[in-house]
């Protein structure tokens, strides 16, 4: 099989293409020839040595993929044999082939293509949890997504429009008429850091440092800020330590802290899909009530473009520049 693997901390060309003998599954395992793997952001960070989770250099990232059941292990019935599939994986899914467990490993409903299965689990799972989980949307709340035109702002915005809310979304203007197609009312200029000038019920917020604590401000009484990434860390697609501390130091802690959130009447939540993959209890019926909600047209991924594996420093490239609206997807 073929990796795409991160040697040690770099721009997006240290990223190199390895073969490896293809991977056995173990008891409990099904192994998934890959057609399509999920690139996020948490992949580029990773890359840049900024993302605490990440296995140690040498490394394979990749946190979803989606492909075809080959092979399984002892214990799985024999019948998922060339199941069409998607699967959450933490880590190694810029892969050709990997192993999961067979209950992280969902069935793709008819019509799903492998590149809509592997656009999913990250982006939507994140939506879910930061829309239906957390700040729990509803008709008429006041919504403010930053990043409006990547993966998780058009699952963002698809969960919004299905809960009836009022959108505010942030983008280069280049994105402005796509984002208006998919629901946004008010729409804003990232480029010249447009604001809401009225306050909101809930913010999504990726960015984080003084993002954050312009966020805070921006609530109304019972308004939460929902962090899921501190991309300030990363203004180049090179690392810098300087930058991530610079980011780190801006955030709000004292604004942060419980008394001054009770007293404010707010609430900041937070999410990070890579610390629920085990949690599989809570997981897969969130990822069944995603892929529910896909069959019945309430969601709509929109695929960027699709980059071989041999191109993935192109890949990282692309989220560096912010150029994508929608997913990155590798394929092999």
């Amino acid at each position: 099989m073929r990796q795409i693997w991160i040697p040690k901390a770099g721009p997006p060309n240290v990223l190199e293409l390895r073969e490896a003998p293809e991977p056995t599954p173990g008891a409990g395992e099904v192994r998934i020839q890959v057609e399509a793997a999920g690139v996020n952001f948490a992949d580029v960070q990773a890359r840049m040595g900024n993302y605490p989770d990440a296995p140690p250099f040498p490394c394979v990232v990749g946190y979803e993929v989606a492909g075809v059941i080959d092979a399984v292990g002892d214990g799985v019935d024999a019948a998922r044999l060339g199941e069409p599939v998607l699967a959450m994986t933490r880590f190694g899914g810029y892969s050709t082939a990997v192993c999961a467990p067979s209950p992280s490993v969902l069935r793709r409903p008819e019509g799903m293509s492998a590149e809509i299965g592997a656009a999913l689990p990250v982006n939507y799972l994140t939506a879910w949890m930061m829309l239906r989980v957390m700040g729990r949307v509803g008709p008429g709340d006041r919504v403010f997504i930053h990043n409006a035109a990547g993966g998780v702002g058009l699952a963002a915005i698809d969960l919004c429009v299905a809960g009836g809310a009022e959108i505010w979304g942030s983008a280069g203007r280049g994105k402005h008429d796509f984002l208006a197609q998919r629901g946004v009312h008010h729409l804003l200029d990232s480029r010249a850091a447009e604001w809401p000038t009225e306050k909101m019920d809930l913010i999504l917020d990726p960015i984080g440092g003084p993002s954050w604590t312009r966020g805070l401000a921006s609530l109304r009484s019972g308004g939460r800020l929902i962090g899921f990434g501190l991309s300030a860390g990363s203004s180049s697609d090179r690392p810098s330590k300087l930058d991530f501390l610079k980011a780190a130091l801006a955030i709000p802690w004292i604004a942060l802290n419980p008394v001054a959130l009770i007293n404010a009447n707010k609430g900041f939540l937070g999410v990070n899909m890579g610390h629920l993959w085990e949690e599989a209890d809570r997981v897969i019926p969130w990822t069944n009530a995603v892929i529910d909600e896909w069959t019945r047209g309430t969601l709509r991924p929109h695929i960027h473009v699709k980059v071989p594996f041999s191109e993935a420093a192109e890949a990282h490239a692309i989220l560096h520049r912010r150029e994508n609206i929608g997913k990155v997807l590798l394929v092999p």
